[in-house]
């Protein structure tokens, strides 16, 4: 315990980084509290609802072995079909507190319940992008990375569900499976055995990977991406990468069969029902797709506009900037805004808020840099000033709710 809580561990960058937690849980609760009809939709009353009803034994969430009556009849009659996009882990994260402690989800109690697995998951989703952007940056890096996280209204609705899907917590996995690969491939040189040296990594990925697959099938690609950036990283112990992503896949497998409560024909039904991944090629040329995905950047955050353009040239022109911290989240960020471009026809894709997460880190990075120039004091005025506006702009927003 006491090393817990030592200097090296629980310092000043620890207790600022909680205090802009903090603000972080008070705007949801702010959002959850003002949202008043907006506070739970249908689906989201359909999806708490079967997620309880599967922790009662009353069948298996988002597949036909859910009994008829499980949907309320205001909701109309649910779909005897596999659900294409989501897997139960979706249904049963929000109705998880309702079913523990017993309380009606449709009471002002019980929606608040619902919400909060979202706002827990939203508040590790931040510690996770301060924690690597300062491993990789250093304090300011950090702090930046925070500052635009907790401050955007796209990261407060999702994790209060505010108009919006309960895409955080697949967030939260993606971005811990990325950088949990990253974290081992750097391991892998070290003169030790290298799976049962690893075998802690190896959990952590596998249950992000179920997160991630669990959350949303489509994001299932983000396997191929971990394979290409530990091959990138080891490419002399491609082996031994192999071997742990393998491992760690099946450890993910695992906990997404026990998603199903062990039934291994409605598991493998499910899978083979799911939807990997929708695109179209044709978008990419559609000028309105770019346009959507640059308004749902924005809204992710005014400062955006500013600060991504200047990150994006910084990271061209100065050849310093250009190493594999700020290249990986740049291109993370760009692949999955591309894919949010190619599917501008789905009003629930993750992709934007994955795409927006990255960028917070990869502008963090640059930021960073730009602070150990001769012109960091000019440089840390106007960062200053920029983020102290558009943390303003939300609060701002957030009291405009009634």
């Amino acid at each position: 315990m006491r090393k817990l809580f030592s200097r090296e561990r629980f310092g000043k960058p620890q207790v600022l980084a909680g205090l802009l937690l903090l603000v972080f849980v008070a705007e949801c609760a702010w959002l959850l509290a003002h949202s008043g009809p907006n506070l739970e939709s249908a689906a989201d009353a359909v999806r708490v609802h079967e997620g309880l009803e599967q922790w009662h034994g009353h069948g298996i969430a988002g597949t036909p072995a859910m009994q008829p009556d499980a949907s309320p009849e205001w909701a109309g009659p649910r779909s005897n079909e596999y659900d294409p996009d989501h897997s139960p882990l979706w249904y049963l994260i929000g109705a998880a507190p309702v079913a523990v402690l017993g309380v009606a989800p449709v009471s002002g109690f019980g929606l608040w319940l619902t919400h909060s697995p979202y706002v827990l998951f939203g508040v590790l989703l931040g510690a996770s992008v301060w924690y690597v952007s300062r491993r990789l940056y250093g304090n300011a890096g950090g702090y930046i990375a925070l500052a635009l996280y907790c401050f955007s209204p796209a990261v407060v609705r999702s994790s209060a569900l505010w108009v919006a899907p309960p895409d955080i917590a697949g967030a939260w996995g993606t971005f811990g499976a990325v950088f949990t690969a990253i974290a081992v491939s750097h391991t892998l040189y070290a003169p030790r055995e290298v799976v049962l040296w690893n075998w802690r990594r190896i959990v952590l990925l596998g249950i992000s990977l179920a997160l991630v697959v669990g959350s949303q099938f489509s994001l299932a690609l983000v396997i191929l991406l971990l394979l290409a950036f530990m091959w990138y990283l080891a490419p002399a112990r491609r082996s031994a990468a192999l071997v742990i992503l393998s491992a760690a896949s099946a450890v993910g497998l695992m906990l997404l069969f026990a998603a199903y409560f062990f039934h291994p024909a409605i598991f493998w039904q499910s899978l083979t029902h799911a939807r990997l991944l929708t695109v179209s090629a044709p978008a990419l040329g559609m000028k309105g797709a770019y346009l959507r995905m640059l308004r749902e950047v924005r809204a992710s955050g005014p400062v955006l506009v500013v600060l991504v353009p200047v990150a994006l040239v910084t990271f061209i022109l100065w050849r310093r900037s250009r190493y594999f911290g700020n290249t990986a989240p740049l291109l993370m960020a760009v692949l999955f805004l591309a894919l949010r471009v190619a599917s501008p026809h789905d009003p629930d894709s993750i992709f934007s808020m994955l795409g927006v997460v990255f960028l917070f880190v990869f502008v963090a990075g640059i930021l960073a840099d730009l602070l150990e120039t001769k012109g960091r004091e000019l440089t840390a005025a106007v960062l200053t000033g920029l983020l102290a506006a558009n943390a303003l702009w939300n609060l701002i927003a957030l009291t405009e709710i009634r």
